[in-house]
């Protein structure tokens, strides 16, 4: 699809780094990675609101 050789990385990284600054560069990367983080912790844990799996109700039928 895209054929993106070490070069291009290179400037594409150097262009982010021109319009963003080192600074802020600094603080977009622990954002993206504090949201992959979350992220991932999410998918492992279970959704409470996920109907098909309630558990079985406390009441028996008589």
């Amino acid at each position: 699809m895209f054929n993106l050789g070490m070069p291009e990385l290179i400037v594409i990284f150097l262009v982010v780094l021109l319009l963003f600054g080192g600074n802020r560069l600094v603080d977009i990367a622990k954002g993206l990675g504090k949201a992959i983080r979350e992220f991932k912790t999410s998918l492992k844990e279970e959704d409470p609101m996920d109907p098909s799996k309630k558990k079985p109700s406390d009441s028996s039928p008589q």
